[in-house]
């Protein structure tokens, strides 16, 4: 069955920096593309980035342009999120998800499969 199993979260001070991985089993990951979400307390889930299933072409929020990136493996099946320059409003439950297809999607719905998230508190 398929499974995702985020890595990486924890605590750090503002303008530092945080790496997630999310590996994933049970499907054929090259064929999916592959997003983080967060979702803050009392807010909605919000697409990070995304990345489709070679890596070429990629999605991020306009909060996140320039402090974050999204890459993949496909051989070892995993995706990261390198966090840099972290700020308290990043804080939040961060969520690996994977979309078959080989296109970006933004929406949450569009997702087939998601890992149990991972937390991330940037403290000021």
């Amino acid at each position: 069955q398929a499974q995702l199993v985020e890595s990486g979260g924890g605590s750090v001070q503002a303008g530092g920096s945080l790496r997630l991985s999310c590996t994933a089993s049970g499907f054929t990951f090259s064929g999916y593309t592959m997003g983080w979400f967060r979702q803050a307390p009392e807010k909605e889930y919000e697409i990070v980035a995304a990345v489709n299933w070679n890596g070429e072409n990629t999605h991020y929020h306009d909060s996140v342009k320039g402090r974050f990136t999204i890459s993949r493996d496909n051989a070892k099946n995993t995706v990261y999120l390198q966090m840099n320059s972290l700020k308290p409003e990043d804080t939040a439950d961060y969520y690996c998800a994977a979309q078959m297809g080989l296109d970006v999607t933004t929406t949450p719905n569009g997702y087939n499969y998601w890992g149990p998230g991972t937390q991330v508190t940037v403290s000021s």
